[in-house]
């Protein structure tokens, strides 16, 4: 993880130098488990989710996007409102570490050298690489043995605007598909073999987890070249 975060400064620093328009910024928001554990609400935000994002606008129409963003996943059984879970009474909490890349496509030209105030609903997408803790089941607590990385796809909906002339503000909820069953413990595996015996819920299902916030980006380079 600290290699991708490494790569994404140097992929930052290099495209700075070259005459198109970036944009580098915050996120603040909150997020959401999806899974075995937990409320089956998809939008039930509940644990602080921040991080960094920096944009480059190939086009007014679209721009190459990365972030890094870091939060606490969290699934208690008694906030489900399935009587099953609820009597069940599991509980976790996992840390997830984020690096995504990709593309962001607006819905209308976004031109950010136009002085009149601007905005546009946008689409992201991509490819996310996250690590994690795995966990397991261990006489009715769910406990941690160790850490992974996988990958997640990233399916982000959000409306952008101007602010001032260098500033944008953005307001966004995205999910993320992961490529695991184990951020809730409900399927781990450990040393390439599985705890059969151990696994509970619906192993054929991967989990999600969901983010909601906004972005602050400050915009700077030169006035690129929108042409092809």
């Amino acid at each position: 993880m600290k290699r991708l975060v490494l790569l994404l400064v140097v992929f930052t620093l290099t495209h700075t130098a070259n005459a198109q328009l970036h944009e580098i910024g915050a996120y603040v928001g909150y997020s959401n488990f999806i899974g075995d554990v937990g409320s089956t609400n998809y939008i039930n935000p509940n644990h602080l989710a921040y991080g960094a994002i920096y944009k480059w606008n190939r086009s007014e129409r679209h721009s190459f996007r990365a972030s890094i963003t870091r939060t606490l996943l969290e699934g208690k059984d008694i906030n489900s409102d399935d009587p099953a879970r609820q009597a069940r009474g599991l509980q976790f909490t996992n840390t997830i570490t984020e690096l995504s890349v990709g593309l962001e496509f607006t819905f209308w030209e976004f031109n950010l050298h136009d002085l009149d105030p601007q905005g546009t609903p946008y689409l992201y997408s991509g490819i996310s690489y996250f690590s994690y803790d795995t966990l397991f089941l261990d006489d009715g607590n769910i406990v941690p043995y160790g850490n992974d990385n996988t990958f997640a796809i990233p399916m982000v909906l959000g409306y952008k605007m101007t602010i001032s002339p260098s500033m944008i503000l953005g307001i966004e909820v995205g999910a993320r598909y992961t490529f695991t069953d184990d951020l809730d413990g409900s399927n781990p595996v450990k040393d390439k073999k599985d705890f059969e015996d151990l696994k509970f819920g619906n192993i054929n299902s991967n989990d999600w987890y969901m983010f909601m916030g906004v972005t602050l980006t400050y915009t700077f380079g030169k006035k690129p070249c929108f042409c092809y």
